[in-house]
């Protein structure tokens, strides 16, 4: 496979699984939980959901031939709670990343040189795509480690819990030789 349809499909991969570690961390909190502040500096998670799927619309909207910050973004009411529920903060979530797979998805390998636009400013589509490999997980490190707090002794660890990687390792290296392999319903989001 070719260097640059290898690079779409590992940032499509990349993508599914921050979007799939942010779920399994707010699918254990309460609707309440959602909206705790811990300071006047700090946001909720209800915040950093709504943030970034406003991020994902803006950016991802007509990807190839608009600029990535939309004149109807709003960006500073990202930061404000105005979601009423789980259900509807995940809707939103939803929106976001349907946006983001509907843009990346038919991208060619040609076009990873392309030039798109965010506030005036040239990005290739491979440092567009990068610009927000590092954005998203950024904030879905906060959602987990605030999501982690909220729960306390309660919370169901999202990778190797605290002093079981020898157990971890054990159980893998056990194994024969794999490559990560996603369901087909996780597949069905990367095409």
């Amino acid at each position: 496979m070719e260097v640059n349809s290898q690079f779409l499909e590992s940032a499509k991969k990349q993508f599914l699984y921050y979007k799939m570690l942010g779920e399994k961390a707010i699918s254990q909190l309460d609707d309440e939980q959602l909206f705790v502040v811990a300071n006047n500096d700090t946001n909720s998670i209800a915040q950093i959901v709504k943030h970034l799927s406003g991020n994902m619309l803006s950016r991802w909207t007509d990807f190839l031939s608009s600029d990535g910050e939309k004149e109807w973004r709003n960006r500073d009411d990202e930061f404000v709670d105005t979601y009423k529920s789980k259900a509807e903060l995940l809707e939103n979530w939803n929106k976001g990343w349907d946006c983001l797979f509907n843009a990346i998805n038919p991208l060619k390998p040609e076009q990873l040189s392309d030039i798109i636009y965010i506030r005036n400013e040239g990005h290739s589509v491979v440092e567009a795509i990068n610009r927000q490999l590092a954005h998203y997980p950024y904030h879905i490190g906060q959602i987990v480690f605030y999501a982690k707090l909220l729960k306390k002794t309660e919370w169901e660890s999202l990778s190797i819990p605290k002093n079981k990687s020898g157990d971890y390792n054990s159980e893998k290296f056990s194994r024969e030789k794999s490559i990560k392999n996603f369901t087909d319903d996780e597949l069905n989001k990367l095409k």
